[in-house]
């Protein structure tokens, strides 16, 4: 089922990335956790540490979670066309969201996710 593997392919985002940012920093990667909403969970596996949890600061959260649904809804470019390509021919998410990801890191995309890069 394409949808439901494109929601956990969403859902793992926050997951990877903050995997690669406590990668970066040489700190142990910490578990999501079930209980949490999206933007809360990761917070808290950005900050929390193997002894304490991490408590999101509401406006934090808020705002973080207004910039994931900007940057989500960027209208029509190279990384949306090229995944929207990919699916509309038969290739399953798995396989869609690599040429997104791939198309993204081109300079023709645009500067706009060049500090992105970057992180």
């Amino acid at each position: 089922d394409y949808e439901l593997a494109a929601i956990r392919i969403i859902a793992k985002i926050p997951t990877i990335a903050a995997m690669s940012y406590e990668y970066s920093k040489g700190q142990p990667s910490i578990y999501p956790d079930n209980s949490l909403y999206f933007t809360e969970n990761f917070l808290h596996k950005m900050f929390a540490t193997p002894c304490t949890k991490y408590k999101a600061n509401p406006i934090l959260q808020n705002a973080l979670n207004k910039i994931f649904i900007l940057h989500a809804d960027h209208e029509q470019n190279a990384s949306t066309s090229t995944v929207q390509i990919a699916g509309s021919s038969g290739a399953n998410p798995f396989a869609s969201v690599p040429a997104r990801i791939a198309s993204l890191l081109q300079p023709a995309h645009g500067q706009d996710n060049k500090p992105k890069k970057n992180l």
